[in-house]
């Protein structure tokens, strides 16, 4: 396994950037998620990183060796990158049984039959595969198909795997366990993983640490614990998790702590910044209370099996989301107390 590191890399189709001077370490045995809205670049970074596009701009390296240079025009082709890709669609010989699926890239290196026989051994049971061998892709479920696509994957040894959002085909059901099958698989394995997702749930649950892109640039690259809690953007406020964006005034600090105004009353505020603009409100900052720091109304109550998600609008204008644990009418008055909300600059 190796590190991937991509320097100042940028990608143009015409006039449009679809990245724009993205520099980056993706870790030796970590599992990183590219995670984004629709045209956000991640697709086409990991196309890079596969050797399917050139960038525009910038280097790539995979360990030590360099695999593409923008200036010097090198591009090494994706079969020389012992790189593994994962499709959302499979991908499969549909005349080939599963063992011959996973197989054929090694036919096509021309590997002995014995070590061929070994490593697909090897592949089915990373993946729990073992029983459906001779079996064809058209008798499989959508899961197992994307398990023989993983397997297919890894029985080449890659350097590093990527998966452009493999479970984009799967119903809600089928995704909640494939998660824990690609979970799984990166534990006993230590593979270098690049994961592209649309899905924040996906990425949350698995990955290591997550790359939130926006318009071309990584916006954030953190732990998913650090993304929800201690954003750095509006937009990764916004996009990440449930809660709201406010702004605040009057930031001041001293031995106690930070704290600033907000929706109308003065509060203590969690912050690594001097002067933070905007506090991210998630609903467990927010609690039912009638001697709350605020007052609110409530405009959509939904269900969400053992409790209700509570869409607010504040004296004060802002929109709001909290929990509750029974059920209130839209157009009840509430009270809110406030605990410390985490506060960050305008950028």
């Amino acid at each position: 396994m190796a590190e991937l590191t991509l320097t100042d890399i940028a990608k143009h189709f015409g006039d449009a950037a679809a990245l724009k001077s993205v520099t980056t370490t993706m870790r030796d045995g970590e599992f990183l998620a590219l995670l984004g809205p629709s045209g956000c670049g991640k697709s086409t970074l990991l196309r890079l990183l596969a050797g399917f596009e050139h960038p525009t701009k910038g280097s790539i390296r995979i360990g030590d060796r360099e695999v593409a240079n923008a200036a010097s025009r090198l591009n090494v082709p994706p079969e020389d990158r012992n790189i593994g890709i994962v499709f959302q669609s499979y991908a499969l010989w549909p005349h080939m049984s599963v063992r011959r699926n996973v197989g054929y890239p090694l036919e096509i290196r021309r590997l002995s039959k014995a070590e061929r026989e070994a490593r697909i051994d090897a592949a089915l049971a990373a993946t729990a595969l073992e029983p459906y061998g001779d079996r064809m892709p058209s008798d499989l479920s959508g899961g197992q198909r994307q398990r023989v696509a993983l397997a297919r994957c890894l029985v080449s040894d890659p350097t590093a795997v990527l998966l452009d959002e493999p479970l984009a085909n799967l119903d809600v059901a089928l995704r909640a366990s494939m998660q824990a099958v690609f979970s799984d698989f990166h534990r006993r394995t230590t593979a270098t993983m690049v994961y592209v997702t649309h899905d924040q749930a996906e990425a949350m649950a698995m990955a290591d640490r997550i790359a939130v892109m926006n318009n071309g640039v990584i916006v954030q690259l953190d732990t998913p614990e650090a993304l929800y809690a201690r954003p750095r953007s509006r937009f990764v406020a916004e996009f990440i998790g449930e809660g709201a964006v406010v702004p605040l005034t009057g930031a001041t600090q001293s031995d106690t702590g930070a704290e600033a105004t907000l929706l109308g009353a003065r509060l203590k505020v969690e912050t690594d910044t001097a002067l933070p603009a905007f506090a991210c409100l998630r609903p467990e900052n927010l609690t039912i209370a009638e001697t709350g720091d605020i007052r609110a109304r409530v405009e959509r109550v939904t269900y969400l099996g053992g409790r209700y998600r509570l869409n607010l609008t504040a004296a004060s204008g802002e929109a709001l989301v909290t929990q509750s644990a029974t059920r209130l009418t839209p157009g009840d008055q509430i009270g809110l107390a406030l605990s410390a909300p985490w506060a960050f600059a305008a950028a």
